[in-house]
C-alpha cells in the first residue's frame, strides 16, 4: 500500500484551485458518497441482526457487540490517527486509509464465522473515522465558505442516511438471498468510491502542512470543545439505545412483518435527511442554543414510545417523529469544532474534522451497550425511557456548552 501511495504522490500535482467548477463539484459529490460508502459498512449488521444470531447460533445482544465493537475502535483510533498523521500529506493518507477500508469490507464479505466478522469490524473501525475526516478537510477548498456549512451538513445526512437505508436494504437482501449478501453490496460500494476518490481528488492543499501532536493537542483543552462532545456521547448514546435495536423492536416488540419493518425502515431514511438538514438551518439560525429544547422535546418523544406500547399506528408515529430530532443538533457541535480550529487552531483542522466521528461512535457503543443491557434485563418494551434519560443528560451538555461557548 506503501508503494501505491508513493506511486500517486510522485504524479503530477494538482490543487483545487486549478479545478474547474464542475470538477469541484464532482468532488463535492464524492466526499459524500465516501460518507455514505462508511455508513453503509458501519451500519450493515443492525438490519441483519436476526439473521446473523440464527446463521452463528448467538444471542442478539451478542450481535450488538459487533456494533459496539466498530464505533469503540472507530472512537479510539480517529483522534489517535488524526494526532499521529499529521506530519504526512493528506492525500497519502487517503490511499492508504482506502487500502484498509476495502481490506476490512473484503474480510466481511468473505467471514465464515463471529471471529472473522470482529476482525472487519476493527480493521472498518481502525480507519473509517479518520478516512472521514480527511474528506471533510477538503470540503473548504471545494465549496464557496459560505456554503462549507451546508456542504458539511449534507455529508454528514449521507452518513446518517446510509445507516438507516443500509439497514434496511441489509433487511431485504438478507430476505431474499442471505446475510452475506449485504456485506458483498457494501464492499462494491467501498471499492467502487475509494476508486474515485483517489483519481479525482486534490492531490496537493492548505492541509498538507506538517503539524506535530503540540500543535493539535490544546484544541482538546476548550471547554467549549469538550462540552460538545459530551453532547454527542450522551445525545447520540441516547438515540441508539433505541436505534441499535430497532429491527426487533419493530418485528418482535410490534410484530410488523419483514416487509414492514423494511418500509418504515425507508421511511425512516428519508426523515434522518431532513434531521440533518434542519440541523443545518437550525446551526445558522440559532446555533448550539438550539440543542437545549431539541434534547428536552427528544427526551419527551422517547418517554412516548413507552407510553404508546404496541398501538398502532401510534408507535410509527413516535418513531418517526424521533426521527426527525435524531441528529438536528449535529451540524451546530461540528462548526464549533471547525470553528475553534481555524481561529485559535489553525494546524489542528484534521484533529477537529475527527472529533465529530469520534464522539459520535463513543455514543453508539454506549448506547448500544445500555440497550443491550435494557433488552436483556427489561425487554424491549424499556428502550424508550432509558433512552429518554441519557436524553436529560445530553441537555444538560448543551446548556454547558452555551454557557461555555467563546
Amino acid at each position: 500500500m506503501s508503494c501505491t501511495a508513493a506511486n500517486i504522490d510522485a504524479a503530477p500535482a494538482g490543487t483545487a484551485a486549478s479545478f474547474s467548477t464542475a470538477r469541484k463539484k464532482l468532488c463535492v459529490a464524492l466526499i459524500v458518497l465516501l460518507a455514505f460508502s462508511l455508513g453503509c459498512t458501519e451500519f450493515a449488521p443492525i438490519g441483519i441482526e436476526p439473521e446473523l444470531a440464527d446463521a452463528f447460533g448467538v444471542s442478539l445482544a451478542q450481535i450488538g457487540q459487533l456494533i459496539s465493537v466498530f464505533a469503540l475502535t472507530y472512537a479510539v483510533a480517529t483522534p489517535t490517527l488524526a494526532l499521529a498523521t499529521g506530519r504526512f500529506r493528506r492525500f497519502t493518507m487517503l490511499v492508504i486509509y482506502a487500502g484498509v477500508f476495502i481490506l476490512g469490507n473484503v474480510v466481511a464479505a468473505t467471514a465464515t464465522g463471529m471471529p472473522a466478522l470482529y476482525v472487519s469490524r476493527v480493521t472498518c473501525g481502525l480507519v473509517s473515522g479518520a478516512f472521514l475526516a480527511v474528506g471533510v478537510t477538503f470540503l473548504p477548498e471545494l465549496v464557496d465558505p459560505r456554503k462549507t456549512s451546508f456542504a458539511v451538513a449534507v455529508v454528514y445526512a449521507a452518513f446518517s442516511v446510509a445507516m438507516v437505508l443500509a439497514t434496511s436494504a441489509g433487511k431485504m437482501l438478507a430476505d431474499a438471498l442471505d446475510w452475506r449478501a449485504m456485506m458483498v453490496a457494501c464492499l462494491i460500494l467501498a471499492v467502487v468510491t475509494c476508486a474515485l476518490l483517489i483519481a479525482l481528488l486534490p492531490r496537493e492543499g492548505a492541509t498538507d502542512e506538517p503539524a506535530r501532536v503540540r500543535d493539535q493537542f490544546p484544541l482538546l483543552c476548550e471547554l467549549s470543545v469538550l462540552a460538545c462532545v459530551a453532547i454527542f456521547v450522551f445525545g447520540v448514546g441516547s438515540t441508539y439505545v433505541f436505534y441499535g435495536y430497532v429491527t426487533p423492536y419493530l418485528e418482535e416488540y410490534l410484530g410488523l412483518t419483514a416487509a414492514q419493518t423494511s418500509l418504515v425502515l425507508l421511511v425512516f431514511g428519508v426523515i434522518l435527511f431532513f434531521s440533518n438538514m434542519l440541523s443545518g438551518v437550525l446551526d445558522e439560525k440559532f446555533g448550539l442554543k438550539s440543542g437545549v429544547g431539541l434534547f428536552l422535546t427528544q427526551a419527551a418523544v422517547l418517554a412516548a414510545l413507552r407510553a404508546v406500547g404496541t398501538a398502532m399506528p401510534a408507535a410509527l408515529i413516535v418513531i418517526f417523529t424521533f426521527g426527525l430530532l435524531m441528529y438536528a443538533v449535529s451540524v451546530p457541535c461540528i462548526t464549533l469544532f471547525m470553528r475553534m480550529a481555524n481561529e485559535r487552531h489553525p494546524k489542528a483542522l484534521t484533529l477537529a474534522s475527527s472529533l465529530e466521528p469520534t464522539a459520535f461512535n463513543i455514543g453508539i457503543a454506549f448506547g448500544t451497550a445500555v440497550g443491550g443491557a435494557a433488552v436483556t434485563g427489561l425487554g424491549l418494551g424499556s428502550l424508550g425511557l432509558v433512552g429518554a434519560a441519557l436524553a436529560l443528560v445530553a441537555c444538560g451538555c448543551a446548556v454547558a456548552a452555551v454557557r461555555l461557548e467563546p
